[in-house]
């Protein structure tokens, strides 16, 4: 895998590009988000006729059999437009997971995906564990040939939207133990569960799940029941590096644009560029944007390698991205004046995706502790 994108892959940016521009200003952005589906549905449909539902999906299933630099192209469009919608659920860790599922259910539910007739979310987060993945108390146990699911999850990112939720629940052992934790495909209109949306400080939709008695078949266990750790910690990897290319393409935009408004706004008789200290702050935000870009391709790199060195390289470029990130967007709007805190303008809304961006898959504290423990190994 390269760094460096393809003859191809700039094409399909530019194409993906012109798509996600023809979706509206960020006005009619702010409109679709305010629905309770939180996006379009005709744009979802559009990203699917552009493929991009089926990258990471093998040809076998109607996808192209991409790789993770073709999910960063998509990943860094979103980020620049600011495009809402379960992409990285769906597109990325739900083809990843029901590449590992039952047979019958991966043949059933795939072509779905790639066409863009099945969504799935991603019920990861339990409000005490504190990211951490061992640390799961719903309780998936033996209901004759199958599995009667109880618990709850919150901030389920475009729960409301899934068909299918991707549930980690406890099979066995201790509720902080990486034994006994296994992962299910869960439908989201089975009997027994129950979704409470609301929006999120960046605009998306999210909803708290809770499941009461919820009877589930043996297919729905992906791999092992008991051993499933390994792929959820792999799973979440590959969301992460997903979405460091989805904060480049955000501070991209944010540097842009902020660029563009100093060449324009006078005072004191002189663009706002002319002024050297002025200068000196973009030449950094520039800086801060491009080794940002670099550590996304160093995270995307490691995905492959063996877990100790997976985990240590995506969470040091996940720590370097998020404080320049949090630079980038603090810059940006300081640079804008007092325009920058206003609604109307689109900067707030990047620098909020990117405060929320920092705080999934782990914050700073987390990932540093992570690197700590992965180095260690």
């Amino acid at each position: 895998m390269s760094l460096f994108r393809t003859d191809d892959q700039t094409q399909f940016a530019e194409s993906l590009g012109r798509t996600l521009a023809g979706f509206g200003d960020g006005a009619q952005r702010r409109r679709v988000r305010a629905t309770p589906a939180g996006f379009a549905e005709e744009h979802w449909r559009a990203l699917a006729d552009l493929g991009v539902l089926g990258l990471l999906v093998d040809e076998a299933h109607g996808g192209t059999g991409g790789t993770m630099a073709d999910v960063a192209v998509v990943m860094d469009a979103i980020g620049r437009h600011l495009w809402a919608g379960p992409y990285l659920a769906t597109g990325v860790l739900g083809a990843l997971v029901l590449a590992e599922a039952a047979p019958a259910l991966r043949d059933a539910t795939l072509p779905d995906l790639v066409a863009g007739r099945h969504r799935l979310a991603f019920a990861l987060v339990e409000p005490q564990a504190r990211y951490d993945l061992a640390d799961v108390t719903t309780r998936a146990r033996r209901d004759g040939a199958g599995w009667r699911l109880d618990g709850a999850k919150a901030l389920v990112a475009y729960g409301e939207a899934a068909n299918t939720l991707i549930v980690p629940a406890r099979t066995g052992g201790g509720h902080t133990e990486a034994a006994g934790i296994g992962v299910f495909l869960v439908p989201a209109k089975a009997a027994g569960i129950e979704r409470r949306g609301y929006g999120t400080i960046d605009g998306l939709r999210a909803c708290d799940v809770t499941f009461e008695g919820v009877k589930l078949g043996a297919e729905a266990a992906v791999g092992d029941p008991g051993g499933g750790f390994d792929l959820l910690d792999r799973v979440v990897d590959w969301g992460t590096a997903a979405l460091l290319p989805e904060a480049v393409g955000a501070m991209t935009y944010l540097h842009e644009t902020t660029l563009a408004y100093l060449k324009t706004r006078k005072q004191f008789g002189a663009t706002l560029g002319s002024f050297q200290a002025l200068q000196h702050r973009m030449v950094d935000v520039f800086t801060q944007v491009e080794f940002a870009r670099s550590m996304a391709g160093v995270g995307r790199l490691a995905l492959d390698a063996a877990a100790a060195e997976r985990r240590r390289e995506v969470s040091a470029a996940k720590l370097y991205v998020d404080r320049a990130a949090r630079h980038v967007a603090q810059e940006s709007i300081q640079l804008h004046g007092g325009m920058g805190m206003t609604d109307e303008l689109d900067v707030g809304h990047y620098a909020k995706r990117l405060t929320m961006i920092g705080l999934t898959f782990g914050d700073r504290g987390y990932h540093m502790a992570r690197y700590r423990a992965a180095r260690a190994a």
